[in-house]
């Protein structure tokens, strides 16, 4: 079991990104957030969980020990593989899920696309009792919000390839889109991509 990897990042994809271990190159699983977070030529440390399957090894990458937890938790339930659990945790803070479960608040779960009205309350039912303790006062959403979005945006834009100025626009334009409360960082940064025309 790897539980996690320190190393150098050497790449950065969509939905990836390779960190250097012992001269290894990993590729790693992880959500736009955690991709934001990254920098090509600096150092990282994920936590990381191994999926086996008979024609693949796949390892999923997480900021912390807490969302790796939560993303192995979630497989348990009834009809959830690594990449609906991953979504979950692109979608909600490990604080939000729990929360969301503890409360029986479907809404809330089926804004992670792939989770209908039956997936939510299956959740629901199956994790309820084994979620861990909800702090209070969480108020939900991945990411960080208010006026730090668009930095993290521009940043992970540049880091998958795109130039400073193409950045800059589609954070302007996203940017036009945001109007009351801010979506999370994820979602405006697959706005983004979708709008310089590479799409997930």
């Amino acid at each position: 079991m790897i539980a996690s990897v320190r190393g150098t990042v050497t790449a950065t994809g969509p939905d990836h990104a390779v960190v250097e271990v012992g001269g290894i190159g990993l590729a790693v699983q992880c959500a736009p957030g955690t991709l934001a977070e990254l920098r090509v030529g600096q150092p990282a440390r994920l936590a990381t969980s191994l999926v086996v399957r008979e024609d693949s090894l796949t390892l999923y990458g997480f900021p912390d020990d807490d969302a790796k937890q939560l993303f192995e938790l979630l497989q348990t339930a009834s009809g959830v593989g690594p990449r609906l659990a991953q979504a979950v945790l692109a979608v909600h803070t490990p604080d939000a899920v729990r929360k969301a479960i503890a409360n029986a608040d479907t809404a809330a779960l089926t804004r992670v696309p792939g989770i209908g009205k039956k997936g939510a309350e299956r959740l629901v039912l199956e994790l309820r009792d084994r979620i861990g303790p909800v702090p209070v006062g969480v108020d939900g959403a991945a990411g960080v919000t208010g006026g730090a979005w668009p930095e993290q945006v521009r940043q992970a834009l540049v880091g998958l390839g795109w130039s400073s100025a193409q950045a800059e626009q589609a954070v302007a334009t996203v940017a036009e889109t945001v109007d009351g409360q801010t979506p999370p960082v994820p979602i405006l940064l697959k706005q983004a991509i979708r709008l310089l025309g590479r799409t997930r």
